[in-house]
């Protein structure tokens, strides 16, 4: 009842100051991300106390726990791309993890080739991703109806983060920057639980015991895989307490009572068998939101990441757009309960792979296009992680258990899971005659799901990148064209989905960079005689254009 109660009073409380065009900016909600890295639901208000994190016991008995939350993919920059454009990565070209090392970087992106190969054995330059020209960064329409946007500071989306997108895009990203009375959303990146903070912190005292730690079945038990882990829970205390910073910074600024505040991870958990997986432990995330003086509650209603840019536009009163894949689960647009979810695998890092998956609340089905392939990918990133070097001479030595050596065993066609019972995924059901009609539900879902939208992941890598880069040369942003008309500035671009990014100024040589205070175009500017205009143009994927300089 208590749950029910929560929802309706969001869901009236967002009806009744949705928009007409825009929404009066004193009404507006303010909504703030907390997004940590690498965890699984292993906090105490999941029922693992192996971790003390107070600040987010305190914010859990204000908020709405999501019990049935998963990402897409069990890495970041892929999952990334489907959270900022509430569409499949699969749909969009970015399931490949990951298309080059420094696509976050605005006007310093070069591309090279890094002896990565496809499922082929052709060689992959780095790239960014094109994705369709319909395809908006979310962020993008709330700037359009004045929100002050602001991202602190991975992006990571598998194509550079277009100038559009943010208000402020850095590492000072704040909403403290905004302009006075501007509702804001801002989100706020906490990198402490990375799997790559497993061998960082090693100089940081371990705040929890190696004793005191579960070691999940399909991991040796031994002292480095309990160090790992112990280092693991250490970490999740560490980014408490960055949470309780954020939480005291809106409660300090007067803001906290009116503000969504939502928290998760972005994948699954950062141990072997967990990232980049995409059985539970890689997919499904702790996920919970404050609404506006609310109270704490559960759901079990499953949600999945690509249905956050759908969901945060109806929160405020917009419509999605109808090219969104995802079903918003809130708000005034709030949509139909989903009753599946769906998952994909595909190259990581040096790798290359092909699964797909569906989920619903009992079962996991997997569908392995390369079932010659081994489980276990030698990726080298996760060699880094302390406890491999033991538990890859365990394999050497033919000393894991069964259960343990199920990761390094090559892969059937299909696997079933039923998640109740077996919620490490590890008792393969698919050949199972007591299963048989649960089999067939699953794997229909899933053809029905990828017949209905198209799956890049299918061709191999090279050809799609040659399709987004033809010639492997990234196609270029036309630049903005201006035209004057009634008093009024019009900008526009010739290249097919593009955006376009102003500033004014009565200076005629600004230096400008990408946070320079750029404004998102949406609609004809007022023209002010003397003034010099700023325009840039970029499609994702796109080099942005030049920016270019008219006075009015």
């Amino acid at each position: 009842m208590k749950q029910l109660i929560l929802i309706f009073v969001l869901i009236q409380f967002f009806s009744c100051n949705s928009q007409r065009g825009k929404v009066e900016n004193t009404r507006k909600p303010n909504i703030v991300w907390i997004v940590t890295e690498d965890i699984s639901p292993t906090l105490s208000f999941y029922g693992d106390i192996t971790a003390q994190t107070p600040n987010l016991d305190e914010l859990s008995k204000e908020s709405m726990i999501y019990d049935n939350a998963f990402a897409p993919v069990g890495v970041c920059a892929p999952t990334r791309s489907s959270i900022i454009t509430g569409m499949y990565p699969t749909s969009i070209g970015t399931m490949h993890m990951r298309t080059g090392l420094d696509v976050m970087s605005w006007g310093k992106r070069s591309y090279k080739n890094v002896g990565r190969l496809d499922s082929q054995g052709d060689s992959i330059t780095q790239y960014s991703a094109v994705i369709p020209s319909e395809v908006k960064c979310f962020t993008e329409y709330l700037r359009a109806n004045g929100y002050f946007c602001t991202n602190n500071q991975k992006t990571d989306y598998q194509f550079a983060a277009p100038i559009t997108a943010w208000d402020q895009n850095s590492n000072k990203a704040h909403w403290r920057n905004r302009p006075e009375n501007s509702p804001f959303f801002s989100v706020f990146n906490i990198n402490t639980t990375h799997e790559s903070q497993l061998w960082k912190k090693e100089d940081l005292p371990l705040t929890v015991s190696p004793n005191d730690v579960k070691v999940p079945p399909y991991l040796p038990d031994n002292n480095e895989t309990r160090e790992t882990i112990a280092r693991h829970y250490s970490n999740v205390e560490l980014m408490d307490v960055q949470v309780g910073s954020f939480i005291k910074q809106l409660k300090d600024d007067g803001l906290y009572d009116n503000t969504i505040i939502f928290f998760y991870s972005d994948h699954g958990g950062p141990l072997p068998r967990q990232k980049r997986e995409i059985y539970d432990s890689g997919l499904k995330v702790p996920f919970m939101i404050k609404g506006i003086n609310s109270e704490g509650g559960r759901t079990n209603r499953m949600i999945s990441f690509v249905d956050l840019a759908p969901t945060m536009l109806s929160l405020v009163g917009i419509e999605p757009p109808k090219y969104l894949e995802g079903k918003a689960f809130l708000g005034k647009f709030n949509d139909t309960e989903r009753e599946y979810i769906f998952g994909s695998s595909d190259r990581f890092d040096e790798f290359t792979d092909r699964i797909r998956a569906v989920r619903n609340r009992q079962y996991l089905y997997l569908r392995n296009d390369f079932p010659n392939l081994l489980k276990y990918k030698d990726v080298g990133y996760r060699k880094s992680v302390p406890m491999m070097t033991k538990f890859l001479q365990l394999k050497e030595e033919g000393k894991l258990s069964e259960t343990q050596q199920i990761w390094f065993n090559t892969k059937t066609y299909e696997e079933l899971y039923d998640c109740n019972l077996d919620p490490h995924n590890i008792n393969n059901l698919a050949d199972d005659p007591n299963y048989e009609s649960v089999l067939d539900e699953m794997r229909s879902t899933l053809k029905k799901h990828l017949k209905e939208r198209r799956d890049l992941g299918l061709q191999p890598e090279s050809c799609l990148v040659n399709s987004m880069w033809p010639n492997f040369e990234q196609p270029i942003t036309a630049n903005a064209n201006i035209e004057m008309r009634n008093g009024m500035v019009l900008l526009s671009s010739s290249t097919k989905g593009a955006s376009i990014a102003y500033f004014v100024s009565d200076n005629p040589n600004e230096n400008l960079d990408y946070n320079s205070g750029w404004l998102l175009y949406t609609e004809p500017i007022p023209a002010k005689s003397g003034k010099y205009i700023y325009t840039i143009a970029e499609r994702i994927g796109f080099k942005e254009s030049k920016i270019e300089r008219y006075k009015i």
